[in-house]
């Protein structure tokens, strides 16, 4: 007979797939997108194209949609560190938890579409190099 595991969470787990930002600290300013698997008041889960090593330094920022604020859609920036990796999928996605250790609430006037933001970004580039 297994033994059973128990849950050690005290905190709620939102299971939400939010469009998510990741910037690894100290290593590039290159965004990386992906999606939440979920989110809770301490710490966040998504999957990622690589493996990050445990305590790496994560900042990533998601926006939760009207439906879920109740009002507007929201931006949240958070500061963390890994502290799960899991093994590759066999798409080659590696889930990875982080410890939210900080955030700050973006301001209201910010896009909350990261695909439009980086389309933007890709166009003052491409005028920057014209």
């Amino acid at each position: 007979m297994a033994a059973e595991v128990q849950d050690r969470r005290t905190i709620r787990r939102f299971y939400m797939r939010l469009p998510a930002a990741i910037r690894i600290k100290g290593e590039t300013t290159h965004e990386f997108h992906t999606e939440t698997q979920n989110v809770s008041a301490r710490g966040v889960f998504f999957y990622f194209d690589r493996v990050l090593p445990e305590n790496s330094r994560i900042e990533v920022t998601v926006t939760f949609p009207p439906h879920v604020t109740l009002t507007d859609a929201v931006r949240v920036r958070f500061e963390g560190r890994v502290v799960r990796v899991e093994p590759p999928l066999p798409s080659a996605r590696v889930g990875v938890a982080a410890e939210i250790e900080n955030y700050e609430f973006l301001r209201a006037g910010s896009r909350v579409d990261y695909l439009s933001d980086l389309l933007d970004r890709q166009k003052t580039n491409d005028f920057a190099e014209s």
